[in-house]
């Protein structure tokens, strides 16, 4: 009877080993396509995360400002999280969103609520987005928006959520 070369564990680690390799090298051969930064909408225990996508995504470029109006005024991609009034709004972005002096800002119904910012964390703590001042009903939803820009404040990229009033 022969032994085996290896041991069942050092089989079963190169084969692994192996494995992983291939996926990382399988990964590497689809090309530059990078997925953009995520940013995060939180309220209470429930978070949302988007990429920018499509028009909303310059890869680099600058966007133009009709591009950017369109994409923070076009709820069909804006992933939704419900808030409460009183609630604490939390708003999170990526590192890479604010590398190389790229900054980000938030905007509520195309109005900035932010100013431009290096930081990746934003919090409101009993903010209540839905109020109208006394004129009128509140609406039943509104879209938040994060628009990162370069360093020299051109946008680059935006991310639309939908907050929804609670019941």
């Amino acid at each position: 009877m022969t032994a085996p070369l290896f041991p069942g564990r050092a089989r079963r680690s190169v084969a692994a080993l192996g494995a992983v390799s291939a996926g990382l090298l399988l990964l590497s051969a689809c090309g530059g396509d990078k997925p953009t930064p995520l940013a995060t909408v939180t309220v209470g225990s429930s978070s949302v995360s988007a990429e920018s996508e499509g028009e909303c995504s310059a890869n680099g470029q600058d966007l133009t400002m009709d591009k950017v109006q369109n994409c923070l005024t076009d709820p069909k991609k804006a992933k939704t999280v419900e808030y409460g009034r009183g609630d604490t709004l939390r708003l999170g972005v990526e590192p890479e969103m604010v590398e190389d002096g790229k900054k980000w800002q938030a905007v509520l119904d195309g109005q900035p609520i932010t100013e431009p910012s290096s930081n990746t964390y934003r919090s409101f703590q009993g903010a209540d987005v839905f109020a109208t001042g006394g004129q009128g009903e509140a609406p039943q939803s509104k879209l938040l928006g994060f628009v990162q820009v370069g360093e020299d404040g051109k946008p680059l990229s935006v991310w639309t959520f939908k907050l929804k009033l609670k019941k």
